[in-house]
């Protein structure tokens, strides 16, 4: 019984993004993505759709979802709110440096993995963008962290997809 309760409060944990494991012994990396989302927007509309909410005033409706700790003229530290299932909401603090107009790159500093990077990249395309997402994503303890590892990715790249969507959306929106 105790076994089952230290359990399920430590899965919580883990899972919320409020416990992260960082020994680096074992650690199992795994590729995200690539995934690649064509947006029929110039590539400055896109950068700036994805830039807005972390460089600029993050509007009401991503309020719950994004939560800017520290600002500078290239790069925040931001919170990101996931629900993941049941009652559990995972909350990941990520560096995000932006390269204008190319990339956008992302850095985990806390969440339920001890390691994660991400890139975007935005290929201009006749007057169109090519999104192209890749990342890493790494948990230590070999096998478990590997298992662990795939649990989170794909969860992970589902809300990336979500996210692209959004982004495409807003994007050809305000080209049109």
């Amino acid at each position: 019984m105790y076994a089952a309760v230290v359990g399920g409060v430590g899965y919580r944990l883990l899972a919320g993004g409020q416990l992260t494991l960082d020994t680096g012994v074992g650690r199992t990396l795994r590729p995200l993505g690539p995934i690649t989302v064509a947006m029929a927007a110039p590539r400055d509309t896109v950068f700036d759709v994805i830039a807005a909410p972390y460089l600029g005033r993050t509007p009401r409706a991503m309020a719950d979802e994004i939560e800017v700790l520290e600002r500078g003229s290239d790069m925040v530290l931001a919170a990101h709110r996931t629900p993941v299932g049941g009652r559990i909401v995972t909350t990941t603090v990520e560096t995000v440096r932006f390269n204008r107009p190319e990339t956008i790159d992302f850095r985990l500093v806390r969440g339920p993995v001890p390691h994660v990077v991400e890139r975007f990249t935005l290929h201009p395309e006749q007057g169109a963008t090519r999104l192209e997402y890749t990342g890493e994503l790494g948990a230590d303890f070999w096998g478990l962290g590997g298992w662990w590892a795939d649990q989170v990715a794909t969860k992970w790249e589902a809300t990336v997809r979500a996210s692209l969507d959004r982004i495409r959306t807003e994007a050809e929106r305000r080209a049109s």
